[in-house]
């Protein structure tokens, strides 16, 4: 596997990647959809947003819908799975902007990673975060960086000895140590998940 025969270059990474089962991402189809999982389950565990999404699922009998179905769901039927009112918005709202865009899986998966950033953050209720875990685990971009994302800024601060006080500063040096880990940050993340959800931070 290229991605871990880089990676372990870096002696701190390679520790952690030595203990951990080695990861592949995948591509995933109907981006729309995906995105309004990852609206749904933000602030959540995972098991806690896999109940969201068989609740979802269950208003459409257990099959996927399309934007236009979601958008035609009465706004009470959504917020009686447990969303709330704003999380129930962002839904409809990303499944508005694919339909008025014309939106294809094939039109996203042509765009660079700067450009879909820039093109989803439009929409409102989806920040750069959000599209970054599309990024990584709809798109399977292999060089994506969640720099804001607070379980790899807890490994980075753990792992690398970096002080989380001075946010700027932190930052600044999560980015110096990412960059040597290009062109596969995407991996580099999954693994620092994966031992941070092992390692008490």
């Amino acid at each position: 596997m290229p991605h871990v025969e880089h990676l372990s270059k870096d002696k701190k990474l390679a520790a952690i990647i030595a203990v951990q089962e080695k990861y592949e991402l995948v591509k995933r189809n109907n981006v729309c959809l995906q995105l309004c999982y990852s609206i749904m389950s933000q602030q959540l565990s995972t098991k806690v947003a896999d109940v969201f999404h068989q609740r979802f699922l269950a208003l459409y009998k257990g099959k996927e819908p399309t934007p236009k179905q979601i958008l035609k769901t009465p706004f009470e039927t959504l917020r009686s799975i447990g969303l709330s009112n704003a999380k129930a918005n962002y839904v409809l709202n990303v499944c508005r902007f694919f339909i008025d865009e014309k939106i294809t899986d094939e039109k996203l998966h042509a765009m660079s990673n700067e450009a879909i950033i820039k093109y989803l953050t439009q929409i409102k209720g989806v920040g750069q975060w959000t599209v970054e875990m599309i990024l990584m685990f709809t798109l399977g971009r292999e060089d994506v960086f969640a720099l804001d994302d607070l379980g790899i800024q807890q490994a980075i601060c753990k792992l690398y000895k970096v002080r989380p006080d001075d946010k700027k500063a932190m930052k600044e040096k999560m980015l110096k140590i990412s960059s040597r880990w290009k062109p596969y940050r995407t991996y580099a993340c999954r693994y620092l998940w994966g031992w941070k959800d092992n390692v008490p931070v």
